[in-house]
């Protein structure tokens, strides 16, 4: 009833444990009287509490021990195991002192513990034991007694471990040595013990019956019966001979007690099995006493003698033979005919029931026990007990088990030899065992396929030996001629059941074979039979066996033989072989050979039976004579054949095995419906053996091969060659011949040319031809090929031409040809080439493969299969080239070879990527198959030999184009003043990858793999390939517009992880800076740039560039290009002092130039670079020194006028010319940016001229901006101009006092006009040329070109002179010029530059509020005549956005509603974008500076043509759905934080660090506009759409949109200038509240409008006020108006409240409401009421009317309902 989740009792706090009871029974005071337990030795020491109070147990045991000796007496296993681990550990750590005190007590613990029903508990037990023991030690003694009677059953434990635990604690105790005597010392105890256990026991006084379920007492009482009857056997085994008698007694009254007797009948096997091994230790310890109990001992055993248990059958039969030999007159006592007899004959007709390899083994030992008397008649018994061995060998279950099989089959010849043995000259006997037991036992096997396995035939050979050796050593004796009368009579015998099995037309195929295998087995000699058999026990027969030997008899057994006996080794009778044949076994051996082979050749001549011919095979293998061959040839006298020569003649005649050949071999190998004929190849080396000398086969075969053998006869002849070293030897000068060699190499040819025809023979047919090629040349013997070398050198020629001629065919072709099977045969060959070099021939072959491989499928025109076939095989070869032990590179031409070929390919520059990607595949291969060599340098030398020199190098740099130039001039981090793009660089001309980006890949990838497997290389090659590919990279990222092969080229490389962060991380690139710093110093361009990357990149810091500055700082004048670039590209990085330091030496120099030195780099030109690269740092801050500089290149205006390109054009102009101009306007640019003193007048007036004649030129010269230079000059002068806008633009009344007077005056009205009546055109020219090539140009003079504009002022707009570029069929109420202007600039909003868009937008939004009023003029023509008027923004803008939303739904079409979209900056969906969200600003801004009539009429169109609603989707899927702006999270915590609805967005041209974020806040900017300014389209949308969309808009616009305009709306009420009259209106921010008093006369009208938290998306409640004077219905009706005017008018709360004042003043001027919405004005269009019925004279409006007579479907008046007309 116990469990967990029972109810525990009222008060009962802690749950019921085990442990807590053990610990109050140890708090107890006085004697605690305990259970005792159920063991039967009374005399141990009690369980602790049961004896001792308290106080004498704490005096002796430890406390902890205490508390775990406790635990161990209770019930629960998991209690006890637990604690009894505790034990074990607590006595491995405590001292010994303290253990000592437990062992007292311990005993009785074991003795209890140790029978434990759970095998874990007595497992830990034992182990706990062993470490107690290793603790205490000899102090174990005095309770020895005690503890060894159950110690010795603990070590007999059913548990294994536990019992394993015992021996290792016994061990622990006493060393081998020791333990009988320890045994002896407590010899009495363990007996009484043991008897106990086996007399006295029961299930229920061994554990507790109230306690322990019935099923458990049982298992525990077999146990430990079982463990006794073990524990006597060792107790027996290990009592020294002297102590035995001191036992006597007490042996003898457990034998005379019957219960133990009954336990050989027990019903389980494991007391069975004990009982037995007893009784056997008994016979063999104390024999006299088993005497005396004969009568007990006998039937026990004896009689139990058909035991299947596999348990007990082992200890059954041993006991079994103890008896026997024990008591000599045991058959008295049982009846060995009815009792015994019969049951093992029974066991053995069933092949011993499944234990034959346990039981045979015995069968010998006990019939040679059996006295004669009980066997009489003997020849009955024996023969019945031959027959039964027999017998159970044919069962199914025997014929399964190999091992079974044999045990059988030895105990049959050790049996039948033995019987022969004792009954030698009694010819019934011998008759019997032979003709009625060995012959039909033979016969059954050769029948029976699976018996022949047994080894049968090998103990058959092995009986005829012993007999035959027998006969032979005692010749002339009776025993020597009853032993040959017996021969003589088996082997004719044997004879007439071979002869009748192979006589008949039909053999059955397994009798043919178990003849064969017996003859070959028969014809071995004695010593061969041996070396067949493993070592085993041998049997060896005496008439009498000595009682010493017959206690080992059990282990005699022959069932140790293995299978590998049954393998049977082909090997040649030779003469050595014959003469150690005994003559009894020689002559009736080979008559019976003879005889078989004459009636095999009868069969094969007459019916042509190929079972015979196989059996022919197989016996002339073993019995290859020319004695065979004769009987074989016959009488017939025929001859070999015509035409051969006088040696074959001569040979044929003297030799029957080469006429036998000629006559009949070669007529059955051509015959061709044998398919397999293997086995006449046998014959074929069977008849060879028999010739003389190696050279008289080589003449025959030779011949043979000439005319008349065919390809598969040759095939399988040399293959058999291969298989044995024998048959090689037969044949191995034939093999080296000319011949065969001969015909091979023309089979070769053959065969490769017939892949080129097509193919009319059989698959078949030529795949034997290439096995045999194959196998030629992939087969060695003794590490040398097959055949002649000379022939497998030409035949590889052969295979190698194949492969060459590829190239030449089309894929379809090369799929068809013979290349796989070349495949097949090299990849064997190479394979297999052991210990040699490969021949030229071979390392020629390898070349072309790898060459195949290692090209593209464009040019090798090879299928994929086959390539993946010549990629294995020249692995293949290049695996045996790595792994030779010479130096390889040395003596291998193909490693050499391969190298100058890659080296050629990348430098011929005609790859593309594909060819490229697959050459790079091929060589990592490669590369990582040469890693696998012991050679370490070998990589490296290849590297080497790959790598280019220097001037190499060089020239491929030189021929990479100049394009890349362009960015970094134009960007101005480089400068130059010559001309340098010799090079023209057009994508269509170049398809294939500059030599120099092959190379710089290819050398990568290749120092990759070394790096990888941590190569050493030498002569720095790794920085200078990273260098290079640094220069490769940094080409193809400056190039603008790359062509998209090189764009896949960079894809590449980063695919394929060829990176400079990659290789730098593998290996030592502490030399890289120095180097490239001195190529920059010595070159400039590319390199220079490739410092900044590195720097940029965080691969390098600037601390390691000053360094290197540092170190060459003097070296840097005179300046040279390289010098000047290194110093651009340093500026950044160098200290303010260093640079101060150039300055200061280029000051002096600057001023006292000559003319013509301004004009050179180590003059004035150069020196302006670097003061314009140090002022971009911001380095100069010396102001005197740049007025300096300003007033030096005034005085040049002075003096040499013609350098400075005012106003001309610059066709003529030289290169250094205008370098020096460019430098001169960059220094203007950044002395403007930079200056912080005032300048003069004259200064400024020099400035202001100068950027206007410059721009001028500009101008003038569009023609020439082809010329990088040209570009250069165009770029600088409109950033001047820029930069000049920017200061008047940003100047505010603190600057203007700095500015000379009238200064301003004089921009504004002459150079401002100047700028932008150059600018605009020029704008237009610019991005009116496509050419792609100029991108980069366009960008850099876009820049300063459109943000110069973006500064144009509205009146200089107006006053354009542009040409018309009107649009056909578009309405329009706007002027001619401003028609034109809008249809000029709109579109610039969809072209694909950023800076050109932005400025459109800041001419188009200057623009934008000027235009409503051409509407407003017109607004008359929009009546009330149309039922729902509608008036377009303008047309120009509004077919600008059709186009824009077409682009837009191929960007955004796909995603739904709420998805964000990333878009890439400035990517052609950028600029689609962008120009969407501008144009929308546009409009809106439109929008908000007309007035509420035109507003209506507006918001009719946008919703006639739904652009609003596809505008809103588009916001949803570009908003973020964090609208977070910059790092405002971090930093307001408590305030609210900044979003793109709070901050304005500016949209800058120069700045381009908030790009990623520009769309997602113009987005935003929209959608706040488009609420503001049309919230009630906004509010229409939204109710409108469904629900997941309805749901996302709610949620976004309230968290993020809806405060910000609640603010803005209640703020313009609280500032609003506005005033009413009549009307007071207020605003309440905290409550977002507005409330407006309206009175007139006597009536006052108070109203309440409340703005909801979705502002303005939530409808806006109007709530009433005070009301006096106003009819309840005419209140209700007003704050109906005004909640509809709130709702439905596009525009602000001041707004609608104008509307609604201007209703009521008309209302009480007498206007009258229109009866169809009860308003005097119309909510939406805001018109008074001017349809009048004829009838009843009321007035309605147009719109109303509409409505009404559209959804009654009837034309009468609301009122009257009479017709209207």
């Amino acid at each position: 009833m116990g469990g967990k989740n029972k109810q525990r009792t009222k008060g009962n706090l802690r749950p019921s444990n085990s442990g807590r009871a053990a610990e109050l029974l140890a708090k107890e005071q006085g004697t605690v009287p305990g259970f005792i337990g159920f063991g039967t030795s009374q005399s141990d020491l009690g369980y602790v509490p049961a004896i001792q109070g308290a106080e004498e147990i704490d005096s002796l045991v430890d406390s902890d021990f205490r508390m775990v000796l406790r635990k161990l007496s209770k019930k629960d296993v998991t209690t006890k195991l637990k604690a009894m681990q505790e034990f074990g550990t607590m006595c491995a750590e405590r001292d010994t002192e303290v253990v000592k005190g437990v062992l007292p007590y311990w005993p009785r613990i074991f003795c209890k513990i140790s029978l434990d029903h759970d095998r874990r508990v007595r497992e830990a037990t034992q182990q706990a034991f062993e470490k107690l023991i290793l603790k205490v030690k000899k102090h174990l003694a005095p309770y020895l007694k005690s503890l060894m009677g159950y110690w010795l059953m603990a070590q007999c434990d059913t548990y294994t471990p536990a019992a394993c635990a015992a021996k290792d604690a016994f061990e622990a105790a006493f060393p081998p040595s020791k333990q009988p005597e320890a045994i002896a010392f407590c010899k009495d105890e363990i007996a009484s013990v043991l008897h106990d256990h086996l007399l006295k026991e029961t299930p229920d006084t061994l554990s507790d019956p109230q306690t322990v379920p019935e099923e458990e007492r049982e298992a525990k009482f077999y146990r430990v019966i079982t463990c006794s009857l073990l524990a006597l056997k060792k107790l027996l085994c290990l009592l020294p001979d002297n102590e035995l008698d001191s036992l006597e007694e007490k042996f003898k009254f457990l034998l005379s007690h019957n219960k133990f007797w009954k336990y050989g009948k027990h019903s389980i096997p494991q007391i069975r099995s004990a009982y037995f091994e007893l009784v056997s230790a008994l016979c063999q310890r104390i024999p006299w006493l088993m005497k005396d109990e004969a009568s007990k001992v006998s039937p026990s055993v004896l009689l139990s003698i058909d035991d299947s248990d596999p348990v007990v059958c082992p200890a059954l039969w041993e006991a079994v033979l103890y008896t026997l030999t024990t008591i000599e007159d045991c058959w008295t006592h049982v009846n060995a005919k009815k009792s015994v007899f019969p049951k093992l004959s029974a066991v053995v007709r069933e092949g011993g029931r499944g234990l034959a390899t346990v039981i045979y083994p015995y069968l010998l030992p006990f019939i040679s026990k059996l006295p004669q008397s009980i066997t009489d008649p003997k020849l009955d018994f024996f023969k019945n007990f031959l027959t039964s061995l027999v017998t159970g060998l044919s069962t199914e279950r025997i014929k399964a088990s190999f091992s079974e099989c044999s045990a059988i089959v030895a105990a049959f010849f050790e049996c039948l030899r033995f019987i022969m043995q004792q009954n030698l000259g009694e010819e019934e006997m011998e008759q019997m065992l032979v003709n009625d037991q060995l012959i039909p036992f033979v016969d059954a096997v050769l029948k029976e396929p699976r018996l022949q396995n047994g080894q049968l035939f090998h103990h058959l050979a092995e009986t005829l030996s012993s007999w035959e050796s027998k006969a032979d050593m005692e010749r002339g004796d009776k025993m020597a001629h009853n032993l040959e009368k017996v021969l003589l009579n088996f082997w004719e015998r044997l004879s007439e059941v071979c002869m009748e099995k192979i006589n008949e037309p039909e053999a059955d195929n397994t009798s043919v074979l178990g003849v064969s295998s017996l003859l070959e087995v028969l014809q071995k000699p004695k010593s061969a039979l041996k070396s067949n058999k493993k070592k085993v026990g041998k049997v060896r027969f005496a008439d009498e066996i000595s009682e010493s030997n017959k206690k080992n008899e059990k282990g005699v057994s022959s069932e140790g033989e293995n299978s590998e006996g049954s393998e049977l080794v082909t090997e040649p009778l030779t003469q050595d072989l014959s003469d150690l044949i005994s003559p009894l076994r020689k002559k009736p051996l080979e008559d019976l050979v003879c005889r078989l082979a004459k009636m095999s050749i009868n069969y094969i001549t007459e019916q042509t039976s190929e079972q015979h011919l196989k059996f022919l095979s197989t016996l002339l293998s073993t019995f290859s004579s020319s004695q065979v061959f004769k009987v074989l040839l016959g009488d017939e006298k025929q001859s070999i054949g015509k035409g051969k020569t006088l040696e074959i003649a001569k040979l044929a005649q003297k030799n029957p095995a080469v006429q036998f050949l000629y006559q009949k071999l070669l007529g059955w190998l051509n015959e061709d419906q044998k398919k397999d004929a293997g086995f006449l190849v046998d014959i074929l080396y069977s008849a060879l053996r028999c010739c003389d000398s190696n050279m008289e086969r080589k003449d025959v075969l030779d011949d043979l091969t000439e005319v008349e053998l065919k390809w598969d006869s040759l095939l399988q002849v040399i293959e058999k060659s291969c298989s044995s070293s024998d048959k090689h030897a037969l044949v191995s000068l034939w093999l080296k011949g000319d011949i065969l060699g001969e015909k091979l190499v023309n089979l070769a040819d053959h065969l490769c040319n017939m892949g080129l025809e097509s193919t009319v023979s059989s698959e078949s047919y030529f795949s034997e031809r290439w096995t045999l090629l194959s196998l030629v040349l992939s087969q060695h013997i003794e590490n040398d090929y097959l055949i002649g070398e000379v022939y497998v050198e030409r035949i590889i020629v052969k295979l190698h031409e194949t492969l060459s001629r590829t190239k030449t065919l089309s894929e379809a072709e090369n799929s068809r040809s013979s290349v796989s099977r070349v495949c097949d045969v090299a990849c064997n060959y190479f394979s297999s080439a052991k210990g040699r070099l490969l021949m030229p021939s071979s390392e020629d072959l390898l070349l072309t493969l790898f060459q195949l491989c290692a090209q593209s499928k464009e040019r090798t025109h090879l299928p994929d299969s086959l390539i993946c076939k010549l990629k294995n095989t020249w692995l293949s070869g290049v695996n045996f080239l790595v792994h030779q032990v010479d130096s390889t590179y040395k003596q291998s031409s193909f490693l050499r070879l391969s190298a100058v070929w890659l080296k050629n390919q990348v430098q011929s520059s005609s790859l593309d990527v594909r060819s490229l990607q697959v050459l790079l595949s091929a060589v990592d291969d490669f590369l990582n198959k040469l890693l696998e060599s012991k050679d370490t340098d070998l990589l490296g030398v290849c590297i080497g030999s790959v790598m280019p020199n220097d001037s190499e190098w060089g020239q491929m740099r030189q021929s990479l184009p100049m394009q890349w130039l362009h960015r970094p001039l134009l960007e101005g981090r480089l400068s130059l003043n010559h001309e340098c793009f010799q090079t023209e660089y057009k994508e269509e001309d170049i398809k294939t990858l500059p030599s120099h980006l092959c190379t710089s890949a290819l050398l990568s990838k290749m120092m990759l793999v070394a790096l990888k497997k941590e190569v050493v290389l030498e002569n720095n090659e790794l920085v200078k390939i990273i260098a290079e590919l640094l220069y490769s990279l940094q080409w193809c990222e400056e190039l603008d517009n790359p062509p998209a092969f090189l764009t896949e080229f960079c894809e590449m490389l980063q695919r394929m992880n060829i990176t400079y962060r990659h290789l730098c991380a593998l290996g030592d690139t502490s030399g890289l800076l120095k180097l490239i710093f001195s190529r920059s110093k010595a070159n400039g361009t590319l390199w220079s740039l490739i410092i900044i990357k590195l720097v940029f990149s965080g691969s390098i810091t600037s601390e390691d560039v000053k360094h290197h500055y540092r170190n060459s700082e003097d070296s840097f004048f005179p300046l040279t290009e390289g010098n000047l670039h290194t110093i651009q590209s340093l500026c950044p990085f160098l200290l303010k002092e260093e640079k101060k330091k150039f300055i200061a030496e280029c000051i002096p120099a600057l001023l006292a130039w000559p003319k013509d030195d301004l004009y050179y780099i180590d003059g004035g030109f150069g020196y302006f670079a670097i003061f314009n690269s140090s002022l971009q740092t911001k380095s100069i801050d010396d102001e005197e020194l740049l007025h300096g500089i300003l007033e030096v290149i005034m005085s040049w205006k002075k003096n040499f006028e013609d350098i400075f390109l005012f106003s001309c054009n610059l066709s003529e102009a030289s290169p250094e010319t205008l370098g020096i101009n460019i430098e001169i306007i960059r220094f203007l640019s950044l002395f403007l940016k930079y200056r912080s003193s005032p300048l003069e007048e004259s200064e400024w007036d020099f400035i202001m001229c100068s950027m206007l004649a410059w721009l001028e030129t500009t101008s003038e010269s569009r023609a020439l901006y082809f010329d990088p230079l040209v570009q250069l000059f165009a770029c600088v002068s409109c950033d001047l101009a820029c930069d000049l806008s920017v200061v008047f633009d940003s100047a505010t009344l603190d600057t203007v006092c700095d500015l000379p007077q009238n200064l301003i005056s004089e921009w504004k009205e002459f150079f401002s006009q100047g700028i932008h009546s150059l600018l605009l055109p020029l704008l237009m020219t610019v991005i009116g040329n496509k050419d792609p090539s100029e991108t980069s140009f366009q960008n850099a003079l876009l820049r300063p070109m459109c943000e110069t504009l973006t500064y144009i002022s509205k009146d200089q707009l107006l006053s354009h002179k542009l040409l018309g570029r009107s649009v056909a069929s578009q309405k329009t109420n706007f002027p001619e010029h401003l028609q034109t202007l809008l249809d000029t600039l709109a579109p610039l909003l969809l072209f694909r530059a950023r800076p050109v868009q932005i400025a459109a937008y800041h001419m188009l939004y200057k623009l934008m509020p000027e235009l409503p009023q051409y509407d407003q003029d017109n607004l008359k023509s929009y009546g009330d005549e149309e039922e729902e008027p509608a008036l377009s923004p303008p047309a120009v803008l509004m077919s600008l956005l059709s186009t824009q939303e077409d682009l837009l739904e191929n960007v955004l079409g796909g995603i739904s509603v709420g998805q964000i979209v990333t878009i890439k900056p400035l990517s052609e969906d950028f600029c689609y974008v962008l120009g969407y969200l501008l144009t929308w600003k546009l409009i809106l801004t439109f929008f908000k500076a007309a007035s509420s009539q035109l507003r209506a009429l507006y918001s009719m169109y946008l919703r006639k043509t739904k652009s609003l609603n596809k505008l809103l989707y588009h916001l949803f899927r570009l908003m973020p759905e964090n609208p977070t702006f910059g790092e405002s999270v971090l930093e307001f915590s408590n305030k609210d934080p900044k979003t793109f609805f709070t901050e304005e967005l500016r949209l800058s041209i120069r700045e381009t660090a908030a790009l990623p974020y520009q769309i997602p806040h113009l987005a935003c900017s929209v959608y706040h506009m488009t609420l503001k300014d049309l919230p009630a389209m906004v509010r229409l949308w939204w109710n409108s759409s469904e629900k997941r969309i309805f749901n996302i808009v709610d949620r976004f616009t309230s968290k993020y949109v809806s405060n910000v305009l609640s603010f803005q709306e209640i703020s313009s009420v609280q500032t609003s200038t506005q005033l009413f009259n009549g009307m007071t209106v207020k605003a309440r921010a905290t409550t977002r509240e507005v409330m407006a008093t309206y009175t007139i006369e006597d009536i006052v009208i108070e109203l309440i409008i409340q703005l909801p938290s979705n502002y303005p998306l939530g409808s806006i409640t109007v709530e009433s006020g005070k009301r006096v004077g106003v009819a309840v219905q005419q209140w209700r009706n007003w704050m109906l108006q005004l909640s509809t005017y709130l709702t439905h008018q596009n525009g602000s709360i001041m707004e609608g409240l104008a509307l609604w004042k201007n209703n009521v003043d008309k209302r009480f001027e007498g206007v009258e409401d229109c009866m169809i919405c009860f308003s005097v004005i119309h909510g939406f269009n805001y018109s008074l009421p001017k349809k009048a019925c004829r009838t009843c004279k009321k007035k309605f409006h147009s719109a109303c009317l509409y409505k009404w007579f559209t959804s009654s479907n009837k034309s009468t008046c609301p009122l009257c309902r009479e017709t209207f007309f």
